[in-house]
C-alpha cells in the first residue's frame, strides 16, 4: 500500500518495516525463553497496538515511517512467540494438525486486511478533517480497523496462562503444576467425562547458575542495581542461547533448516512483490498507449468544466482560464504558461507541472500543492484553503484491482491450509514441505506463459495455494526440533532469516519490473527447487516428544 508515496519512498518504507520485523523476531524470540511466552507476547502486542494507533494520526511521512517501524518491531516479535507458546500446550499426535490450523489464522488475518482495504480505502469520501491541518483519510481508517484483531488478541492473551514448559524450565514448579492441572481438568470437561485425578511423572525441573545468581542479587543493592543485574544477566543468557544453537543444534540439520527457510521466503516474498507490481505495470503500459499529447496550444478565456485524463501538454499557454470542480488525472504540463487563471475544487491524481510559469493565478480548495510543481516559476500566485496530505482516488486509479488481487491471493491459500492440516500428521512434515515447494516451483515456471493480467492473477492464486503447505510444515518442524529452553530463540533466528530473505527478494524482484520477467521467475523457480530438495534431508518430527 503506497499511500501517495513515490515508488522509491514506498519501497524504502517497506524494506525498513521488514528490517524492524527481523530485529523484533531475533530479540523477542530470545527473550521469550527467559522472560516467558505470555509476558513477551503481551509486550509485543502492546507495542504493535500503540504504534499502529499513533500511525493513524501521523501527518508527516517521517512520523508515519517511525511508527510503522516500531509497530513492525512488535509484529516481528509476535510470530516466533505465538508458535512456541501454542506448541507447548499440544499433545504429540495432534500437534501438526493444530499448528496447521493456527497457520490458517495467518491467512484469515490476510483476508481481513485485504478485504477491509478493498472495502475502505477506495472510498475517499469516508475521510474527515480535524481542524485545518489534520486530515483523516480513508486509508487511515483502514489502519485503525486493522487494530481490532490485535486488540482482541491482547485481551485474550491476558486471560491465558503461561506455558507450563517454560515454567518448568524457569523452576516455577508450583505454577507449572497448576497450569497443567487446569489443562487436564478442562480437557476432561470438554469430553463430557467424569473428572479424573491429575497425575504427572518424569517432570524435569532444571535451574541454571545464572538463575541462582539473579535470585541472590534480587535482595541486595539499590533498585537500579537489581534492575541492571537482572537485565544484563538476561541479555547474557539470550546471547548464550544463540551461541549454543550455533555450536550444537544448528549443525547439519539446522543448516538445512536455514536454507529451506531462506529459499521459501525468498521466492514467496519476492513473487509477493512481483505479482502486484507486474499487474500495475501492465495497467500502466495499457494506459500509456492511449496517452494524448497537446503541443503549443493556446487557450484563452475558457472554462474547463470537464475532467482532463491521461494527457501531456507541452509549451501551452493558458490565459484567463478557469478550472472548476474537475478532476485532473495522469496529466503533465511541461514548459507551459498559466496567466490570470483560476483553479477551484480541483482533484488531481498523478498530475504534475514541470518547468511552468504561473502568474497572477489563484488555487482555491485544491490538492495542487508543493509536490505537484517541479522547477516552476511562481509570480503573484495564491493558494487558498489547500488540501494538504495524501489525497488518492483509488476508484479512478484502478488501484482497486490491486486490492481485489490481494484478497484473491489470501483466499487462494484456504485449500492448501485445510489439506496440510488434515495430512500433516498422516504423511509427515518432510513430504508436505518438499512436495509443496516443488509443486510451487512448477507453478512459478508456468508464469513465463503469462501475457495478460488475468493469467498473472490465476497463477498467483495457484502459487499461493500450493506454497502455503510448505509454510505450515516448516513452522511445525521448526518448533518441534528444538528443546523448550531454546525453542523461542531458534524460531526467532529462523524467522529473522525469513525476513532477511524477504528484504533481499523485495529489493531484487522490484528492480526487474518493466525490464524482464525471466530473471525473477528463474530466481524464484531455482530457489523453490533448491529448498524443496534440501527439505527432504530434514529429520521427521511427527513422532518426536518435545524436549
Amino acid at each position: 500500500m503506497h499511500l501517495a508515496l513515490s515508488n522509491n519512498v514506498a519501497e524504502i518504507r517497506g524494506l525498513l518495516v521488514y528490517v524492524a520485523m527481523m530485529v523484533g523476531a531475533l530479540v523477542w524470540g530470545g527473550l521469550s525463553d527467559k522472560m516467558g511466552r505470555r509476558k513477551c507476547l503481551i509486550y509485543v502486542l502492546s507495542i504493535d497496538l500503540v504504534f499502529s494507533f499513533l500511525s493513524c494520526f501521523a501527518q508527516g511521512y517521517g512520523f508515519f515511517l517511525f511508527f510503522r517501524i516500531c509497530s513492525g518491531f512488535g509484529i516481528g516479535g509476535s510470530i516466533p512467540i505465538v508458535y512456541t507458546y501454542f506448541t507447548e500446550f499440544l499433545q504429540m499426535d495432534k500437534r501438526g494438525e493444530h499448528l496447521s490450523w493456527l497457520c490458517m489464522f495467518w491467512m484469515l488475518g490476510g483476508l481481513y486486511a485485504s478485504f477491509t482495504a478493498w472495502g475502505i480505502i477506495p472510498h475517499y469520501g469516508w475521510g474527515f478533517a480535524i481542524g485545518t491541518e489534520i486530515q483523516i483519510h480513508s486509508w487511515r481508517l483502514f489502519i485503525f480497523v486493522c487494530l481490532f484483531p490485535a486488540l482482541a488478541a491482547l485481551i485474550g492473551v491476558i486471560f491465558m496462562p503461561e506455558s507450563p514448559r517454560f515454567l518448568l524450565e524457569a523452576a516455577r514448579h508450583d505454577e507449572a503444576w497448576m497450569v497443567l492441572r487446569r489443562v487436564h481438568d478442562t480437557n476432561w470437561k470438554a469430553k463430557g467425562e467424569p473428572e479424573r485425578v491429575f497425575t504427572a511423572t518424569n517432570i524435569k525441573t532444571p535451574q541454571t547458575e545464572e538463575d541462582d545468581f539473579i535470585e541472590i542479587q534480587s535482595d541486595t543493592g539499590t533498585a537500579f542495581q537489581r534492575w541492571t543485574v537482572r537485565h544484563m544477566t538476561m541479555l547474557q543468557q539470550v546471547m548464550a542461547n544463540i551461541m549454543s544453537l550455533s555450536a550444537a543444534e544448528l549443525r547439519l540439520q539446522g543448516l538445512f533448516l536455514l536454507i529451506v527457510w531462506f529459499c521459501l521466503a525468498f521466492s514467496y516474498h519476492g513473487l509477493g512483490v512481483w505479482f502486484p507490481d507486474m499487474i500495475k505495470y501492465m495497467q500502466y503500459e495499457e494506459y500509456e498507449s492511449k496517452v494524448r499529447v497537446f503541443h503549443r496550444e493556446r487557450v484563452e478565456r475558457f472554462h474547463f468544466n470537464f475532467s482532463l485524463v491521461n494527457q501531456i501538454h507541452r509549451e501551452g499557454e493558458y490565459i484567463h482560464d478557469k478550472f472548476a470542480n474537475i478532476e485532473i488525472k495522469s496529466v503533465k504540463f511541461e514548459d507551459s504558461l498559466f496567466e490570470n487563471c483560476y483553479f477551484e475544487d480541483v482533484r488531481s491524481t498523478n498530475t504534475f507541472f514541470e518547468n511552468c510559469t504561473i502568474k497572477n493565478t489563484v488555487f482555491y480548495n485544491t490538492d495542487l500543492w508543493e509536490e505537484k510543481f517541479k522547477d516552476c516559476k511562481m509570480e503573484n500566485t495564491t493558494f487558498l484553503h489547500p488540501k494538504k496530505g495524501c489525497h488518492l482516488n483509488f476508484l479512478e486509479e484502478n488501484d482497486i484491482v490491486i486490492y481485489m488481487v490481494s484478497f484473491l491471493g489470501s483466499l487462494a491459500v484456504l485449500p492448501g491450509n485445510i489439506l496440510s492440516a488434515l495430512f500433516m500428521d498422516k504423511i509427515g512434515r518432510i513430504r508436505i514441505i518438499g512436495g509443496s515447494m516443488l509443486a510451487s516451483a512448477a507453478c512459478t515456471f508456468l508464469l513465463l506463459l503469462s501475457f495478460s493480467q488475468g493469467a498473472v492473477i490465476c497463477w498467483q492464486c495457484l502459487f499461493y495455494g500450493t506454497s502455503v503447505a510448505a509454510w505450515n510444515g516448516l513452522q511445525v518442524i521448526s518448533v518441534e526440533l528444538y528443546p523448550s529452553a531454546k525453542r523461542g530463540t531458534a524460531f526467532g533466528i529462523l524467522n529473522g532469516i525469513c525476513k532477511f530473505a524477504a528484504i533481499l527478494a523485495s529489493f531484487i524482484f522490484a528492480k526487474f519490473i518493466g525490464i524482464t520477467k525471466i530473471v525473477p521467475i528463474f530466481l524464484a523457480f531455482a530457489s523453490l527447487v533448491c529448498g524443496g530438495l534440501v527439505a527432504l534431508k530434514l529429520p521427521e518430527t511427527r513422532e518426536k516428544i518435545l524436549q
